[in-house]
């Protein structure tokens, strides 16, 4: 790994000091759920909560909007197609991360006269909303009345909900699959560092989703040791969203599988990644505060808990096929091909989205709708709602 600055060291050990605490006030064991989310979240000094660098060249890992804005003008693509069957239009985003894929969002819809009546962001980390404001004051100026920052989610909303990488970095419950024992890993304290211990699992919705999994992973009963991430967070995200929306399109945008991919035997140790400078690797307890922490999304669970809060499956397709329905391409030949100096990079950026070898297959596009019936074009060909 990367050396780091002693203040950059000092907050990870001021993060570990933290966690620690909890622990040995918890009879020496907390869920890993409930590490990850004091890893990324403790107020002021969780990854997301402090003042570190996140995304792009000089933090940890890039998003598609931080590749190539073709990625955000693209997606505006879609979304100036719903906003033509809606009563109202509006847009929240979860997650903005450094607010440049509102800003070509945004830029883009202007174009056609298209714009939101309001974009809406809802935002955890106060250094990355700090971030998302600055870029809106440089950059578009002349549309920042129509962006606005919520605390919570609103009680009722309508237009289209927007997150792009969020679902991964929820908290999850890793399970452990023994022999005929389902149980939980949790973090313990040994040996002055952190370590793994599996105890019965308490939460009953917990147990209740592991035991409803094990015939996935072992169809024959054979023994097993099997370890993965249960998302309980994701599920109940959708649900709350499932009640919010009164009418519109939820878009989400993510890397996963479906279940049976998920849950495939040859993936008996989990999902679990995380990054620091660019660098991936699976260890969670690797600098705390100063590092990502992720796991790859169950899409199967998001659409039943979407679909079991009144909300209808709209489409599940790669994002290759998704930016290619919605016309990327087409959005790159607007810059000549003479023009070498600007067509070639984003010729490349492009390459980076739709790529199977990069980000094209890996990631996926879901989308469900309440009281909206028009088919989307971001999934005219390759929708795979059939692997769900």
């Amino acid at each position: 790994m990367l050396p780091l600055s002693e203040i950059a060291l000092a907050h990870s050990q001021s993060v570990q000091a933290m966690i620690r605490e909890k622990i040995l006030s918890a009879n020496n064991w907390i869920s890993f759920e409930h590490y990850m989310n004091l890893a990324l979240y403790a107020p002021g000094m969780g990854y997301y909560s402090s003042g570190a660098t996140k995304l792009g060249i000089a933090g940890d890992f890039v998003t598609a909007p931080e590749i190539s804005p073709l990625f955000g003008r693209t997606l505006a693509q879609q979304l100036r197609q719903i906003s033509q069957h809606l009563t109202q239009f509006n847009i929240l985003e979860f997650g903005a991360g450094s607010g440049k894929l509102a800003r070509d969002i945004l830029l883009e819809l202007e174009k056609s006269a298209a714009l939101p009546e309001k974009y809406y962001i809802l935002e955890v980390s106060a250094d990355l909303r700090e971030r998302q404001q600055s870029c809106f004051k440089q950059e578009i100026p002349h549309l920042a009345d129509r962006i606005e920052w919520l605390e919570q989610l609103p009680d009722h909303f309508t237009g289209v909900v927007l997150a792009n990488e969020v679902l991964d970095a929820m908290p999850v419950h890793i399970v452990r699959w023994h022999a005929d024992t389902v149980l939980e890993r949790g973090v313990t304290w040994q040996n002055d560092q952190f370590a793994w211990q599996d105890l019965a699992i308490q939460d009953q919705e917990l147990l209740t989703t592991a035991q409803q999994l094990t015939p996935e992973i072992s169809p024959d009963n054979r023994p097993i040791d099997y370890i993965s991430e249960i998302n309980l967070a994701a599920v109940h995200f959708m649900r709350s969203l499932a009640s919010t929306l009164q009418q519109g399109v939820i878009l989400l945008i993510d890397y996963g599988f479906g279940r049976s991919e998920y849950y495939h035997p040859q993936r008996n140790q989990g999902t679990l990644m995380c990054h620091y400078r660019h660098h991936a690797h699976d260890d969670p307890f690797y600098l705390p505060g100063l590092q990502d922490i992720t796991s790859h999304v169950d899409f199967s669970a998001i659409t039943q808990a979407g679909q079991s809060g009144g909300l209808a499956l709209l489409g599940y397709t790669t994002q290759a096929y998704f930016l290619l329905n919605c016309g990327i391409t087409g959005i790159l030949a607007q810059t000549s091909a003479e023009d070498t100096s600007h067509y070639l990079p984003q010729s490349s950026q492009v390459q980076k989205l739709v790529s199977p070898a990069e980000m094209g297959e890996l990631f996926k596009v879901i989308a469900f709708g309440k009281k909206f019936f028009e088919p989307l074009s971001g999934f005219n060909t390759g929708d795979m709602s059939r692997l769900l």
